[in-house]
C-alpha cells in the first residue's frame, strides 16, 4: 500500500470537503462570518490553512456564549433545526452547551453509533455502581463504554464483593473516552487484567466531535480520523508546527459538523505525531500515546517538565493503589510534588 498516495488522496478529500463546508457556514454562522471577515478565502487550501484563517479557542466560545444566551451565535442554520444539545464538563470554568442538527447528528453518531452497527445500546444512566455492574452481568453485555478511572473503580468494587469481572462478565472490549488513561500503558494493562478484556482508547470533546481512535493493532497510539477532520499539531508557545515525533498541541478543523463548526480550534490537549505506516493499513495521523495531557496542566519541578499522566504511569503499577492525588506546592521558590 502507498502511503504516500494515501495521504495525497486524503488531503485532497480534506480540501473538498472544507470548501464546501466554508460555501455552507460563511454566509449563514454569525460567529465565523466576523471571525474570518478580514481572510481571503476564495482559494483555500487544506495546507494553506494555518496562514489562512485564525485560531478558535475556548475562550472565545464561552465569551460568545455570554454575550448571546444560550447557544452564542456559532448557528449555522435556524435554531428550530437543531435536535441535540451537549454541555461540557465545565472543568476549566462555566460549561458549553453544544448544539447538533439531524444532519451533525448523522455526522458524529455518538450513543446512535452502536444503534447504526446493529449492536444493542443498553444505559447506565441514573444507576449506581452495583447496579450498572448487575444489569452488565445479567444482560450479558460485551462492550463496556466510559472513563479510565470509572472502569477500575468498577472492577475495584465488585472486588469488595467477591466479584471476578474477567471470569464472571462477558465483556471483551473496553473503550474509553474524558482521560489519557486508556494509552497509559500501566493503566491500560490494569483495565486489561481487572476485565479479561481487550481495551481501546477513544478521542473527543464536546465541542469537536470524536475525532480519534485506536485500531485493532492494538499499538500505543490513537488515530485521527482525518477524513473528517484536519489536524495540526503545533508548539504551543510560538505557534509553529512541531516536528515528527515531538510534542505540541492539537488544533482540530472538523469538516461534517456543519450546524456548529470549530475551525483550527486549540484543544490544548499535548499530543506527539507520526506518520509512520500502522500495520491497519490505515494513512491517518498517529498520536503516539494518545492525548498525553493538556497543554497547561503541565508542571515543571527542579526543571524537569511533569505531566499528570507520566505520574499515573507510575502509580498504576501498584494494583493496591485505586486512588491517588498529586499536590503542586512551593517551597524556597521552587514547585515540588507530594
Amino acid at each position: 500500500m502507498n502511503t504516500q498516495n494515501n495521504r495525497k488522496g486524503l488531503e485532497q478529500l480534506q480540501l473538498k470537503r472544507l470548501r464546501e463546508m466554508l460555501q455552507a457556514v460563511l454566509p449563514a454562522n454569525e460567529f465565523y462570518r466576523k471571525k474570518f471577515a478580514a481572510n481571503r478565502l476564495s482559494d483555500i487550501t487544506s495546507k494553506e490553512l494555518p496562514k489562512s484563517l485564525p485560531f478558535t479557542t475556548k475562550s472565545e466560545l464561552v465569551e460568545n456564549q455570554a454575550l448571546y444566551p444560550p447557544f452564542g451565535t456559532d448557528l449555522t442554520l435556524p435554531q428550530e433545526r437543531y435536535i441535540r444539545i451537549h454541555q461540557t464538563s465545565g472543568t476549566t470554568g462555566k460549561p458549553m452547551y453544544w448544539l447538533d442538527t439531524e444532519e451533525s447528528w448523522d455526522w458524529w453518531a455518538g450513543w446512535e453509533g452502536a444503534r447504526k452497527l446493529g449492536a444493542m445500546a443498553v444505559s447506565g444512566g441514573g444507576q449506581s455502581t452495583s447496579q450498572r455492574l448487575k444489569t452488565m452481568i445479567d444482560y450479558g453485555v460485551t462492550v463496556l463504554v466510559c472513563t479510565p478511572t470509572y472502569a477500575l473503580h468498577m472492577a475495584s468494587e465488585a472486588r469488595k464483593v467477591g466479584m471476578d469481572l474477567a471470569k464472571e462478565s462477558a465483556i471483551k472490549i473496553t473503550i474509553h473516552a474524558g482521560e489519557p488513561g486508556a494509552s497509559i500503558p500501566s493503566t491500560k494493562k490494569m483495565i486489561e487484567e481487572s476485565w479479561g478484556a481487550k481495551c481501546y482508547d477513544h478521542a473527543g470533546a464536546t465541542e469537536v466531535g470524536a475525532f480519534g481512535f485506536q485500531c485493532q493493532s492494538q499499538s500505543a497510539a490513537i488515530h485521527v480520523n482525518e477524513s473528517e477532520f484536519i489536524a495540526e499539531i503545533l508548539d504551543p508557545n510560538v505557534g509553529g508546527p512541531v516536528g515528527e515525533g515531538e510534542q505540541g498541541e492539537l488544533v482540530i478543523t472538523n469538516l461534517g459538523r456543519i450546524g456548529s463548526p470549530v475551525m483550527r480550534y486549540r484543544t490544548n490537549d499535548l499530543v506527539q505525531p507520526s506518520y509512520q505506516p500502522c500495520p491497519c493499513g490505515r494513512p491517518f495521523l498517529l498520536l503516539q500515546g494518545g492525548v498525553l495531557g493538556r497543554v497547561d496542566d503541565m508542571v515543571v519541578v527542579r526543571g524537569v517538565n511533569v505531566f499528570p499522566s507520566a505520574i499515573e504511569n507510575v502509580m498504576r503499577e501498584f494494583p493496591e493503589i485505586e486512588e491517588f492525588r498529586v499536590e503542586v506546592f512551593e517551597k524556597e521558590s521552587m514547585k515540588e510534588l507530594r
